[in-house]
């Protein structure tokens, strides 16, 4: 049944057991409502196929009762956090470096149907291995289950929306970056066991991928790091618990924020002015 067809037979059955509340019959129910008692009978068992907005609330404000309408929204993904700065910041980054290594990289690609929509941050490709890789950016860690369930969602949509990319992918592997925080690094360790179970490869492992230098296990995840400041070669960084020696540079999201946005200030009041001067303001007035 449509959702037109359950929103008539639900509407049916609430004028009937109202109707019946208030002791009237449908004759006097049609009567009030202006309409005939026909129409009544139709609507209460929800044939009323053409039954609008404006005619339900007619019947049902004649009961004394008020039509409430309201969407249902469809399940979106985290779409609000990818419009965020810090993440652009990081899909930025991770897409050129990517795209130097030799892989063809979509950002946001959207996946899902009707109800559940969905945006993959990373969309690569690599031709001479065939390997799909689904990038999952996050600045912070706030639910590591919801994490799992997103990339195994958006794993299983990869290969049509490769397919619609125009690529033939021969596997699908897909990896988590985070941003390279102290927080995100406390995170980590306090979801240890989670992390070891359902993202087996790491940091060294995603770097080998990157290269293109090893094969990928169909179906395998990867967890590692990135600072989207860093100039460095080895730009896919491992977590603390897997060895990293030096810390995180920032403490955590807001103050990776923080610095750049001292950088950029610092940089844009370090520029040249490229603005005419005047014969005051360079000096030599006539």
């Amino acid at each position: 049944m449509s959702q037109r067809g359950r929103a008539a037979t639900e509407i049916g059955a609430d004028v009937r057991r109202l109707r019946a509340e208030v002791g009237w019959t449908q004759r006097e129910l049609a009567g009030r409502a202006r309409v005939s008692q026909g129409w009544i009978s139709l609507v209460e068992r929800g044939h009323a196929g053409g039954l609008s907005i404006a005619a339900a609330e007619r019947i049902i404000d004649a009961i004394g009762a008020r039509l409430v309408v309201t969407v249902d929204a469809p399940y979106l993904g985290d779409r609000v956090r990818q419009r965020d700065p810090a993440h652009a910041r990081m899909s930025a980054y991770v897409g050129d470096r990517m795209h130097a290594q030799g892989w063809l990289v979509n950002a946001e690609v959207e996946v899902g149907g009707d109800r559940s929509r969905g945006w993959i941050d990373l969309l690569a490709f690599h031709a001479g291995s065939g390997v799909v890789l689904v990038i999952e950016l996050k600045t912070e860690i706030h639910d590591l289950g919801r994490i799992e369930r997103s990339l195994d969602w958006y794993a299983r949509e990869a290969w049509a929306a490769a397919r619609r990319c125009g690529w033939r992918p021969r596997t699908i592997a897909s990896c988590l970056l985070l941003l390279l925080t102290k927080a995100s690094d406390a995170r980590a360790q306090a979801n240890r066991v989670a992390l070891d179970a359902g993202f087996p490869l790491r940091a060294r492992h995603l770097a080998s991928l990157a290269d293109g230098l090893s094969d990928v296990q169909r179906g395998a995840r990867a967890v590692a790091m990135v600072d989207p400041r860093s100039r460095r070669s080895a730009w896919i960084r491992p977590l603390r618990i897997d060895g990293r020696r030096t810390a995180a540079p920032y403490e955590d999201y807001a103050g990776f924020l923080r610095t750049a946005q001292r950088v950029r200030r610092r940089r844009v009041g370090n520029a040249p002015d490229a603005r005419p001067r005047t014969a005051d303001e360079s000096g030599r007035g006539p």
